[in-house]
């Protein structure tokens, strides 16, 4: 069998942990999560796009 991949945490860079995978911690899963609350993260979309928006 070949070995598993390992993961590093995207946030800290420490091995992923299998329960809070791909982050090391659930510290690491929360900071991840208040980014993409707080607006940090953003996935581009085209202006004026609205979800549920019909043209």
């Amino acid at each position: 069998m070949s070995e598993p991949l390992k993961v590093k945490c995207p946030i800290c860079g420490k091995p992923a942990v299998q329960e809070f995978r791909p982050f090391c911690s659930k510290r690491c899963a929360d900071v991840d999560l208040h980014r993409w609350l707080g607006g940090s993260y953003v996935i581009p979309g085209m202006e004026g796009e609205a979800e549920g928006e019909e043209e």
